[in-house]
């Protein structure tokens, strides 16, 4: 009778020693966030390095599978001649190369990939041409890590390049100093995104 009932014990022991995934680390945790970036741009949209701010919220999928859900405000100069704003609003899934660590001041590196609507303006620095923008699409890929500095709170640092699927808007000064704006047919021209984020999980949908 004692063997007998010794696989019945050992199951019902099981779930004092299984540990349970933290709600804040588990399927439907929901966190908010506030992040800073530069925006690189390549030498084809002729524009230097811009910066901006935005927010984001996640939504995580699984425990190894999160997505970011964000709007980004840029300012950058266009040569000396001109400048634009650009904004960002779109998604990422991120996946964790690495378990899920609970540990403070730890290390979580994941790559992503995802999409967003882009809207640019662009206008002269002279007031002499009438300003121009657009909307595009745009795809986004790269890799991150976060840094654990609570059971729910971490930084995170993200870089990813984005590539643009709709048409491009340049700006061109001629010799008499005036200013063109022109859009040029879709390539892999795009920028560089570097983001630094706060965020904090509040609670959790399921």
């Amino acid at each position: 009778m004692r063997f007998r009932l010794a696989p019945l014990f050992a199951l019902l022991s099981f779930p004092l020693f299984a540990q349970e995934v933290p709600w804040y680390r588990a399927p439907g945790a929901v966190s908010v966030g506030v992040r800073t970036s530069a925006s690189l741009f390549n030498g084809g949209s002729g524009a230097n390095t811009g910066t901006g701010s935005g927010g984001q919220f996640r939504i995580r999928l699984a425990e190894r599978v999160n997505t970011d859900w964000f709007y980004d405000y840029f300012r950058g100069n266009v040569g000396d001649f001109a400048h634009r704003a650009d904004q960002h609003i779109g998604w990422s899934v991120l996946f964790y190369v690495l378990e899920p660590r609970e540990q403070r001041r730890t290390l979580q590196p994941y790559v992503l990939a995802g999409h967003c609507f882009d809207h640019t303006r662009q206008w002269a620095n002279n007031g002499t041409t009438t300003p121009m923008d657009r909307w595009s699409s745009a795809v986004q890929a790269g890799m991150g890590t976060h840094l654990n500095l609570g059971d729910r709170m971490d930084l995170s640092l993200v870089g990813q390049y984005m590539v643009h699927l709709g048409h491009d808007l340049h700006a061109h000064q001629h010799p008499d100093g005036t200013v063109a704006f022109e859009t040029h047919g879709a390539g892999l021209e795009g920028h560089l995104l570097v983001h630094l984020s706060f965020n904090y999980t509040l609670f959790r949908l399921w």
